[in-house]
């Protein structure tokens, strides 16, 4: 039972008593009965807005979602493709991600631009087999 409803049957439980209306007692017994119903009157009103904001929330949230999806997955390929960007490493040390152009890769070494520490990269074309022999 809702609040709006219990005040109402508070309210119908105190007319069926028949009390004078004249008496004190009676006037203040009303006059708490008019203050829960308008306190239950501004709950329902609140829960109202709240529900409604809560949808509106979610609502926002979905198309942030798509947004996001949308416009850092494409902005993470073209800053690749247009930086020259060709591989990513991953710093052993501070573990921050590296975007490396093909030319700094065949250089063979680079410092971590996060720490500082020494990557070195070695792309032999030949067979690892033959070498080991």
């Amino acid at each position: 039972m809702k609040s709006t409803e219990r005040v109402s049957y508070i309210r119908g439980l105190t007319e069926g008593l028949e009390l004078d209306t004249d008496k004190k007692e009676v006037k203040v017994i009303n006059a708490i009965i008019d203050l829960l119903d308008d306190l239950s009157s501004s709950v329902s009103e609140i829960e109202d807005d709240l529900n409604d904001m809560s949808d509106q929330i979610d609502a926002i949230d979905d198309d942030l979602g798509s947004l996001e999806d949308d416009f850092y997955d494409a902005d993470e390929e073209d800053e690749c493709e247009n930086d020259g960007c060709y591989y990513q490493v991953t710093c052993p040390n501070c573990n921050e991600t590296v975007c490396l152009s093909e030319d700094t890769v065949k250089e063979g070494s680079i410092d971590c631009p996060n720490c500082g520490e020494p990557l070195e990269f070695d792309f032999d074309d030949d067979d690892d087999s033959d070498d080991e022999d």
